[in-house]
């Protein structure tokens, strides 16, 4: 017969396993170097109103053309979005973190209202946002 401690040492390391996997990693925050650079948007990953983007430098599959932007140091901001002839047109700008996970942009020649990117998660080269 086992004792009864033994059987519980089995589920030990179950137990560690299955709280390793319920982690949940926060959002980086918005003012996170992490974030700087230039983002295009996957449009084959984005799901309902999470809008998944992929460094520059990714191996995208061929499309007619993606939207994104560009996070620079001290507040710069570019917004990318399709031309006419399927490359990219820029439009300059500011962010500002008026919260600690949410970027306020403004585009400087008024192409587009203010808006808000809140970030949800960055992680593996991957960033998720919500546009608001």
């Amino acid at each position: 017969m086992v004792p009864v401690w033994s059987r519980c040492l089995t589920l030990v390391p179950l137990l560690f396993a299955a709280g390793a996997c319920q982690q949940r990693r926060t959002a980086p925050a918005a003012s996170s170097k992490e974030l700087q650079g230039t983002w295009l948007q996957s449009t084959e990953e984005t799901r309902g109103d999470t809008l998944f983007y992929r460094p520059n430098t990714y191996q995208f599959p061929p499309s007619r053309g993606r939207t994104g932007f560009a996070i620079g140091q001290a507040g710069r901001f570019t917004q990318f979005d399709v031309a006419p002839t399927d490359g990219l047109t820029g439009h300059d700008g500011t962010w500002t973190v008026p919260y600690p996970t949410h970027l306020r942009i403004h585009l400087a020649d008024g192409s587009s209202p203010d808006y808000s990117l809140e970030i949800i998660d960055l992680h593996k080269g991957v960033l998720k946002l919500r546009r608001q």
